[in-house]
């Protein structure tokens, strides 16, 4: 309550905080979601619940072959994270044709020391899909549904992961 109070006064009042009362506020809003994950999970441990977190998304908002109606190859493209060797997280890729008849898998390792955690995303108008892309070299790091929403809940869950992971 008292939180949501101080909250509120910091919306209402925004002239009035000065940049160390911003700073203790994200890191409060941070804390705070990190808290929620760590609840929804059912773990005290937070890279846990970051890698619970962002694999249902990645579940939940995959780029299915439903989806793409029109297309000439259409195709289930699914995701998972994992914690590999230290300072390291391990992006599963799997490629399933329309039938199920093709499966193709593919592993792509992403060194998380010395980069910067944000995580970038696109969904072009025009498309059916966004793009997630790796901060360490910009290039496309995964595909999903386009949905602004989930795309902007994955990445910062996929930011908050990588900044666990780089603390060793």
């Amino acid at each position: 309550m008292a939180m949501l109070l101080g909250g509120a006064l910091c919306a209402a009042l925004p002239a009035l905080a000065s940049a160390d009362d911003k700073a203790a506020l994200q890191g409060a809003e941070q804390a705070a979601y990190l808290d929620g994950l760590k609840r929804l999970y059912l773990t005290d441990n937070e890279r846990q619940a970051l890698l619970a977190h962002s694999n249902a998304l990645l579940e939940t908002y995959a780029l299915r072959a439903g989806y793409q109606v029109g297309q000439a190859q259409r195709q289930d493209l699914l995701y998972h994270f994992s914690v590999g060797g230290a300072g390291e997280l391990v992006l599963r890729e799997e490629t399933r044709g329309a039938q199920g008849t093709a499966i193709a898998v593919r592993n792509q390792r992403v060194a998380v020391f010395g980069i910067d955690p944000f995580i970038r995303y696109e969904c072009p108008t025009g498309g059916i899909r966004c793009v997630l892309f790796n901060p360490a070299d910009g290039s496309p790091l995964l595909s999903i549904l386009r949905d602004h929403q989930g795309a902007g809940e994955l990445a910062k869950a996929l930011s908050f992961l990588i900044r666990n992971v780089q603390k060793g």
